[in-house]
């Protein structure tokens, strides 16, 4: 039998199975396939009587690594014809049954067709080299896909590689002694005091963990998220890796429109158990726990309110640390609300450029309307609201005529900004 030579296969296989992290099978598979498109654009290229080679035409010959030997062989397997009309894939019964008498129609053999070294050399060799470096990538991010798949929603201890345009380039592990993989920090994603020099570690929030073919990382990473916030609680107080607290709602502005805002969050939890203060475990002795959180997001603000099932309670909670003298629920359908407080609590409640108010609403879905309580017309906000609402009532036989209007009420609620506010000068 004959063979194609390839000096160094052993070594080859070992260390692209070390660097690489995958385990020696997948690499020589990789490689069988690799040589098996080289064979076939050799064959390509000698096509001298013109023949077609359609996609399927090489799918019955494979290649065979020798490793010990290092080289190769290409092999065909062919079915026993009496006479035949394609050499690559059928062989004639007289010439089988010269070797082995026994063989009958319709039976299949598979034969040795590695061409001559001198023949196949450098073009499949090169050919080789592109589709192996293909092939190891492909296996790279499945293997990627498989480890993190599971992973996405969870945080990663995260080490600062490179930046990219405006990425920075990751290293991230997903522990059980695997090696690191790279994973990109788009600008949306990081927060504005995060110092991203080389080798400084962070954690992250794993987003997404993407298919396909795209370069560059397959991880999708954010220190802006939300989810951040929630797993850095869970993890540093008990009750609620316990489930006795639980977070209830998240609003969280890691990125303020405008520079001389710094990020802030807002978290509303919860307890069934009477005995149990929830702000109070989520912010720990002395702050202990909630300083861990803020020193991990370098500095952020972080409010922790008390939920409450009842409305009112809770917008005046999210409001925090302004104090609220009092809630009106101007419209439970459309969820508006009207908070009176006192003058000096006013810039508070709003908060630097509207901060405050814009994550209270967030938190708790309903649009807050921050008023001066010493210049609140009651009598005069009810008129109004009640001839609103009176505009809305749809008659009760046209039901069309309702649909209708919930619609523009929702387009109505979606171009208006999520408060408004005033302090009725």
């Amino acid at each position: 039998m004959s063979m194609v030579s390839l000096p160094g296969l052993k070594e080859l296989i070992e260390s692209i199975s070390r660097e690489r992290n995958l385990p020696r099978l997948a690499v020589q598979s990789a490689i069988r396939e690799a040589l098996l498109k080289g064979y076939e654009r050799y064959r390509r290229a000698q096509n001298l009587e013109r023949r077609q080679f359609d996609e399927e035409y090489f799918e019955n010959f494979e290649v065979e690594l020798d490793i010990e030997g290092e080289g190769f062989r290409v092999l065909s397997t062919k079915s026993i014809v009496q006479s035949v009309e394609n050499s690559d894939h059928q062989i004639s019964l007289d010439e089988v049954q010269q070797v082995a008498p026994e063989a009958q129609l319709g039976d299949s053999v598979v034969l040795d067709v590695t061409p001559d070294q001198r023949e196949f050399g450098r073009m499949a060799a090169m050919q080789t080299k592109q589709v192996l470096a293909q092939k190891l990538r492909d296996q790279q991010r499945q293997m990627v896909q498989e480890e993190f798949q599971d992973l996405e929603g969870t945080v990663l201890q995260a080490r600062v590689l490179r930046f990219e345009r405006q990425s920075v380039i990751l290293a991230v592990a997903s522990g059980f002694g695997q090696p690191e993989v790279e994973a990109e920090l788009p600008k949306r994603e990081q927060l504005p005091n995060d110092n991203y020099r080389a080798n400084a570690t962070f954690k992250v929030y794993l987003k997404k963990v993407s298919q396909g073919q795209q370069r560059g990382p397959q991880l999708l990473v954010s220190r802006a998220d939300a989810g951040l916030v929630v797993y850095l609680f869970a993890n540093e107080v008990p009750e609620i890796e316990d489930e006795v607290v639980r977070i209830v709602a998240v609003a969280r502005e890691a990125n303020p429109p405008s520079r001389y805002v710094g990020p802030r969050t807002k978290i509303a939890v919860d307890t069934l158990e009477r005995d149990v203060d929830p702000v109070g475990a989520c912010i720990g002795a002395r702050g202990s726990r909630i300083q861990v959180v803020v020193n991990e997001l370098r500095g952020e603000k972080i409010d922790v309110i008390r939920w409450s099932p009842d409305p009112s309670t809770y917008i005046a909670n999210a409001l925090s640390p302004a104090r609220v003298d009092e809630v009106r629920l101007m419209d439970p359908e459309t969820r508006q609300t009207h908070v009176l407080v006192a003058e000096d609590q006013l810039s508070l409640a709003i908060g630097k450029e509207g901060q405050n108010v814009r994550l209270a609403a967030r938190l708790t879905g309903w649009k807050i309307d921050i008023k001066d309580k010493a210049k609140y017309d009651y009598t005069g906000e009810d008129t109004k609201f009640a001839a609103a609402r009176a505009q809305y009532k749809p008659e009760a036989d046209d039901l069309e005529l309702e649909e209708l209007d919930y619609e523009n009420q929702e387009e109505l609620e979606q171009e208006e900004e999520i408060f408004e506010i005033s302090d009725q000068d």
